[in-house]
């Protein structure tokens, strides 16, 4: 294999990714970083094997290469808050106000909407082809613009009214109070830019254009970051560069998809036909999981209400410590969802319902098998991950523990959070969104039971801890009723499977941590914690390998052919 310079291999992803081809490449980008003195190390590896065009890992493998390159400017840009701004007021100003938008986009955006569409989607492009499903798209569209828009209006003329009832703690300093307001009518508009980038990547993930649309989110953390390096000696409240980066990196999404949108024929034409067939089933699926959504998003507003009472920086320290959390979570659990989604509504609505079993046991076992590693490795060597990444110019010693110590109880709810995203798919498949609607509920109903008592045990980290557990009870459930979809699931299988994976990432990060590495490098530099790190991750990695090997764990047979075709 011969080698390529960096620009070589950033063209060839970049053109695998835009013309949507099934062959990918394998070559390990070492992507560095350093801004002033931020630092950040990342790898893409990806695939030499051909797939086929309806591999779920084929495609996942494509989404999880764009998304992890989308996390590594994510960390970039955590990374630029945490150097520029800390841990403090204004940070935790700008968590609250984005949070609002944020909220909002996760029903009306990626998690309802693109939940409910692509099936419905899928369904008219497999049986009445693409004339019928882009007429779909287009009542979908305008509809969007006329609910959305107004409930972007309606956002900046209530917002006192919102960050008063959301984060009431707030309301002791004017100026916090005041700054949160701005930064919320600022970015609302955001919830618009992204429903429309979720709706497009839905169409894109129907047609099996999956890289580009994964990519997409990167171009929100690029103008992120660039509107805070241009903006801050230019603005006299420099934390608003934030929130403007918010509105760029918004369009950013958006407009990277178009091309590939024009590419597969969708012109967009406004029609207000709202008694359409196909956008009743639209509203049909959506109304239970928006409920079931909202039941997540008062937790959210709850947990943040709480923290606006509790330590200064409580609302920071959660929100830094969640990002690292989210990486492995978007990086692999979420392109499994957003890949089986389509894929598996296409086998419903070809009744190859055989396929799903098997689908179901490979997506839920490949997730576990990268997951669980990656919460011990978060739960083990958190510690060390904080300090390289965020422990620079604002961000100091103590807000580092913070930090770690929310991201500890934050550790263990990942397997929730990802097993949660792969088993949902097939529900919506089917379009059921009542059973995890209901489901939601219940584990929200629990978050909020164990908050009292694991704030009195940890402090404001109980926040994460209580959100942790609700996650794992949500999984549990799901995978307990899908049997009544008539998924057939093994629990020995699936039990003995978690437990040997558990147990090799257990003793493989543990030995891993124990190994004195940082003797090598006599000097306590940002080059011995990469080095320290490195070494105990790839140490951890092999060790980690090797144990499932030795306990049969039948995810390694799937590295394995990787490896042979390579």
């Amino acid at each position: 294999m011969r080698s390529l310079c960096i620009t070589e291999v950033l063209t060839l992803f970049l053109q695998d990714l835009w013309c949507g081809t099934n062959v990918s490449f394998q070559y390990t980008i070492s992507l560095t970083i350093s801004i002033q003195p931020l630092n950040i190390i990342g790898k893409i590896v990806l695939s030499t094997a051909k797939v086929s065009k309806n591999s779920l890992f084929g495609s996942a493998g494509k989404v999880s290469g764009a998304t992890a390159f989308s996390r590594i400017l994510g960390l970039v840009r955590e990374q630029v808050m945490a150097y520029y701004f800390g841990a403090g007021m204004a940070t935790d100003a700008f968590i609250t106000a984005f949070r609002i938008p944020n909220l909002l986009r996760d029903m009306f955006a990626e998690g309802a909407l693109s939940s409910a569409f692509v099936p419905i989607f899928k369904e008219k492009l497999v049986n009445n082809g693409d004339k019928d499903a882009f007429k779909l798209a287009d009542i979908v569209i305008t509809l969007i613009l006329l609910v959305v828009g107004i409930i972007v209006l309606l956002g900046i003329l209530a917002a006192p009214a919102i960050v008063y009832i959301m984060a009431n703690g707030f309301t002791v300093d004017p100026v916090k109070f005041n700054l949160t307001v701005t930064m919320t009518r600022i970015m609302m508009a955001y919830l618009l830019l992204v429903s429309l980038s979720a709706l497009v990547m839905g169409m894109l993930n129907s047609y099996g254009k999956f890289g580009i649309p994964a990519l997409s989110p990167a171009l929100f953390n690029i103008g992120t970051v660039i509107a805070v390096i241009s903006l801050y000696n230019y603005l006299e409240t420099p934390i608003y560069t934030l929130a403007i980066g918010v509105l760029v990196g918004g369009v950013g999404q958006l407009l990277i998809q178009l091309p590939l949108l024009f590419k597969i024929g969708y012109r967009f034409r406004f029609s207000f036909s709202f008694l359409d067939e196909g956008l009743k089933k639209v509203v049909k699926l959506i109304t239970p999981i928006i409920i079931g959504l909202s039941a997540g998003r008062i937790n959210i507003l709850v947990s943040t209400l709480i923290a606006s009472f509790l330590m200064e920086g409580a609302l920071s320290y959660l929100n830094y410590s969640y990002r690292l959390m989210h990486f492995p979570l978007g990086v692999f659990a979420v392109a499994i969802g957003t890949v089986a989604l389509p894929n598996v509504s296409e086998m419903v609505a070809s009744k190859e319902y055989s396929r799903l079993n098997k689908t179901f046991t490979e997506a839920i076992g490949a997730n576990f098998f990268v997951i669980i590693p990656s919460a011990i490795f978060l739960a083990l060597m958190g510690y060390q991950v904080v300090e390289l990444i965020y422990q620079y110019g604002a961000f100091d010693v103590i807000d580092t523990e913070q930090t770690y110590l929310a991201l500890l109880h934050y550790s263990y709810g990942l397997i929730g959070f990802a097993s949660v995203r792969v088993t949902v798919p097939f529900y919506y498949a089917f379009s059921d969104s009542k059973l995890p609607m209901k489901i939601s509920i219940f584990a929200v109903v629990m978050n909020l039971v164990l908050y009292y008592p694991l704030i009195k045990l940890v402090g404001f980290a109980g926040l994460a801890a209580a959100t942790s557990l609700s996650g794992l009870i949500n999984f549990a459930l799901l995978v307990y009723f899908l049997p009544e979809k008539g998924i057939k699931v093994d629990y020995l299988i699936l039990g003995l499977s978690f437990i040997r994976i558990l147990l090799a990432a257990l003793v493989a990060f543990y030995v891993a941590r124990m190994i004195p590495f940082n003797i090598l490098i006599d000097s306590n530099s940002i080059m011995q914690r990469i080095v320290e790190l490195i070494l105990s991750m790839v140490t951890a990695g092999l060790l980690y390998i090797l144990f499932c090997v030795v306990l049969k764990v039948r995810e390694v047979s799937i590295l394995k052919r990787l490896f042979s075709r390579s």
